[in-house]
């Protein structure tokens, strides 16, 4: 049982789990350094959506060049930028956010005076909206609510984990329980009657989220108002979203909450050609991908980059 109190036990929380996250990274191929035209992609957990648009990646990466892409899933935004750092993941997905504490050495003890000086930008996609999830039946309809509640934050060291607790302490929540897994897992914890409310941050619809409306009655829980211009003071990478109604079974009004921009990331040691072709193959082929398809776009692909563009990238838009 974890209580947070105050920005101290945050700090160290977030710090922990990404300095655990840096140090242990999956073992992968390693930056073109030896893998030949097999490359490795880190995604997210199999019930968000970074895993199953990283698929769709490399269904079109595979069909239109000579690269393999090797997908794993993994914690997610943090976990990445380690597997990047230590050349274990040649390409990712990432959150804005955190691509830019990892380039500056801040915002966060994993990289507090720890910058991550080869993490190179990509494209960005599509918002991220932050999505507060609870059960009808528990009594939750505002982030006042969620105090002495036991909430699910995300997986241990992820993007979402870091959101889940900068919006807590920035609406003063300091009391409650946290729990650390994955959506799918998350979904199933509240459908049991283990957590009170999960966050989940990824593009709506979140395929673990579908799957519990279509089971239980589900309460989204605004970030609105007041709360909102406070959660956005406190960590400007936020940004208004809403959550169109209908998009789950049983929400028919829209609901109001904060985004943050997914990315795709790489490191300086993937060679230039690389990196363009891999970006090449996936926005000259937009009409193959059926996730998203709304957000991702040439036009739109630096919208909120928040760290240096990779050459071959650059390459690539500049053309």
């Amino acid at each position: 049982m974890t209580y947070y109190r105050g920005r101290r036990r945050f700090i160290e929380a977030v710090g922990a789990a990404g300095v655990a996250a840096l140090a242990g990274c999956i073992g992968g191929n390693g930056g073109n350094g030896g893998g030949g035209n097999r490359l490795s992609w880190h995604a997210g957990g199999t019930g968000g959506t970074y895993y199953p648009l990283s698929n769709e990646f490399k269904t079109v990466v595979e069909d239109n060049t000579d690269f393999s892409l090797n997908v794993q899933s993994t914690g997610a935004s943090v976990e990445n930028v380690g597997s990047l750092a230590d050349g274990s993941a040649d390409f990712a997905l990432i959150q804005n956010d955190i691509a830019s504490f990892a380039k500056e050495g801040t915002g966060i003890d994993a990289f507090q005076d720890n910058s991550i000086d080869t993490l190179q930008g990509v494209a960005t996609l599509y918002p991220e909206t932050i999505t507060l999830v609870t059960l009808a039946g528990n009594d939750i309809s505002s982030l006042e609510d969620l105090s002495g509640a036991t909430i699910n934050t995300g997986d241990l060291g992820s993007g979402t984990q870091v959101n889940a607790l900068q919006i807590l302490e920035s609406v003063g929540i300091s009391d409650f329980e946290e729990q650390n897994a994955g959506f799918s897992q998350a979904s199933e914890q509240l459908a049991n009657g283990d957590i009170d409310a999960a966050f989940v941050v990824g593009g709506w619809p979140v395929g673990a989220i579908e799957d519990l409306a279509n089971t239980n009655d589900i309460v989204i829980v605004p970030i609105e108002g007041e709360n909102r211009e406070t959660v956005k003071e406190n960590a400007s990478w936020f940004s208004d979203d809403t959550i169109p109604g209908g998009t789950y079974s049983g929400v028919e009004e829209d609901v109001d909450t904060v985004a943050v921009q997914a990315m795709i990331a790489t490191h300086a040691d993937v060679a230039a050609d690389t990196v363009e072709t891999v970006t090449a193959a996936v926005f000259d082929n937009l009409g193959e991908l059926s996730i998203k398809t709304d957000f991702i776009t040439v036009d739109s692909a630096q919208d909120g980059m928040s760290i240096e563009l990779h050459e071959g990238a650059a390459s690539y838009f500049d053309a």
